[in-house]
């Protein structure tokens, strides 16, 4: 399978030109699409269009990106192309301004050839809530794909694109990549802007990207990172070369293992799965301890009370006024704002609504939210306090392999727990991997990596030693056999 860097090389060198790589991808689309369902819309005439002028302008041997491919995920804005976060409510909205990450694939010269499905509004954790199409697991037509960034995660592992955008509230990037065999990752929050993504959890939301290897991973993130005026919680810490640690040994870095990431509710061969690959990091020169992460058993009750009370803020412009669904049959204003709300919401999206409102309802603010913020902060201090002495923290990416689908989706609280083990990177702000690291019953499993805030390129160096010494991510799935 191919490389960014040896299409780059093909490239610079006229053995084919973005057009050519563009239409090539468009047929592999095609041809693998409609067993995954990846995408809710394919660009075709604007990749052929803008692959096109690229190759007019001539291929920048310095940008690594030029000329390439890339799928974005359906709540991530791109002007005059729909863009509907895969719910009802938005299901014609044609944005009339980029996302700043979108901005910057465009200013690396890459060509867009899609939009990706995904639980609608980032609200789930199987690619089952989207309002217009089921998501299937590359890997089993059967399973689940993970969530909410299912179709990013699909449509990297079924090779139809090699690289694509995605964002993660609380685990919606790793978890998929973990499901798919693919790398993902879930940077600072602040690294990358989130003017343009659709909002769900505004203090937890990033945008981040998946690969089928480590290197254009990071190639990927370079690009997409640093400080937006347009987003006030965008970081001015500036941009490094995230591979610049790539292909460094990785003797002497200390990596912690927490007790809690290995306990109840963690499938059995999961575990030895990452255990093995723990004790893989200790013969590469890598010191590993257990430690504890004592509150994070509170992180997946303090991740939805934050969350869903965030995403009912955010969620109040949806109402069937300016754009969007809007119901018909109304008689009044009121009628506007509950039918469309109530026609254009599925249930899942409604359901946080609600828990969100409740949250921050007079009377309930102080015993929920408030102290949901509190306990946040402890989590924040348990993980600042591990990196006091350790470089890294590793752990399983989710519990369990991709389940079936339609097994969990009637069983919200069932689904809320499979987010575990990545929810607590999120209410701490770190930066977090998922790297294909073994598999259980034919299916992959992924291993997390978490980092100090603003130190991606330490996860790269060693989420690189693994997947150099090792196969896994040569592991392909074999529908497509």
């Amino acid at each position: 399978m191919a490389t960014i860097k040896e299409l780059h090389d093909k490239l610079v060198n006229k053995e084919i030109s973005a057009l050519e790589l563009t239409q090539e991808t468009l047929a592999g689309i095609k041809s693998r699409e409609d067993k995954v369902d990846s995408f809710l819309l394919i660009t075709e005439d604007e990749a052929l269009a803008t692959a096109k002028a690229i190759d007019e302008k001539g291929i920048d041997a310095s940008n690594i990106l030029a000329g390439i491919p890339i799928a974005v995920k359906d709540n991530i804005v791109t002007k005059d192309i729909i863009t509907t976060a895969a719910s009802k409510m938005l299901y014609n909205f044609n944005p009339i301004y980029n996302a700043s990450s979108v901005d910057k694939l465009h200013a690396s010269d890459m060509v867009i050839v899609g939009k990706t499905n995904m639980d609608e509004f980032a609200m789930g954790g199987s690619t089952e809530n989207s309002a217009f199409k089921t998501t299937k697991n590359a890997w089993d037509e059967t399973k689940v794909p993970g969530g909410s960034s299912g179709g990013s995660a699909t449509a990297v592992a079924s090779n139809q694109v090699l690289l694509s955008l995605g964002s993660d509230t609380g685990g919606s990037i790793r978890q998929p990549a973990s499901f798919n065999g693919v790398v993902g990752m879930k940077p600072t929050y602040g690294r990358i802007s989130r003017f343009g993504l659709i909002a769900f959890g505004s203090s937890l939301d990033q945008i981040g990207p998946f690969s089928q290897n480590v290197e254009d991973n990071a190639h990927l993130l370079g690009a997409i990172s640093g400080y937006d005026a347009k987003d006030s919680t965008s970081s001015k810490v500036e941009v490094p070369d995230f591979t610049s640690k790539i292909g460094k040994d990785i003797k002497g870095l200390k990596i912690a293992l927490p007790k809690e990431y290995f306990g109840p509710g963690i499938d059995e061969k999961v575990k030895e799965q990452i255990q093995a690959a723990a004790k893989h990091l200790e013969s590469l020169g890598a010191i590993i301890d257990e430690v504890s992460l004592p509150h994070s058993k509170y992180g997946v009750a303090v991740y939805y009370i934050i969350a869903s009370s965030e995403a009912s803020s955010n969620l109040q412009r949806f109402d069937g006024i300016r754009y969007g669904y809007r119901a018909e049959d109304i008689e009044n204003l009121e009628d506007v704002y509950v039918k469309s709300r109530s026609q254009g919401f599925g249930e899942e999206v409604k359901r946080r609504i609600m828990l969100g409102t409740f949250s921050l309802s007079s009377g309930y603010y102080d015993a929920y939210f408030k102290k949901a913020g509190q306990v946040r902060t402890l989590i924040m201090d348990d993980f600042a306090k591990v990196f006091e002495d350790y470089d890294l923290i590793l752990g399983p990416t989710a519990p369990s392999v991709a389940y079936d689908l339609g097994t969990q989706s009637h069983d919200p609280v069932a689904m809320y727990l499979a987010d575990l083990l990545t929810i607590p990177v999120n209410l701490a702000g770190l930066p977090g991997i998922s790297i294909p690291a073994g598999s259980v019953d034919g299916l992959p499993v992924g291993m997390q990596l978490i980092g100090k805030a603003f130190d991606e390129e330490t996860i790269y160096q060693v989420a690189a030693a693994f997947e150099a010494t090792t196969d896994f991510h040569k592991n392909k799935p074999v529908i497509f056999e």
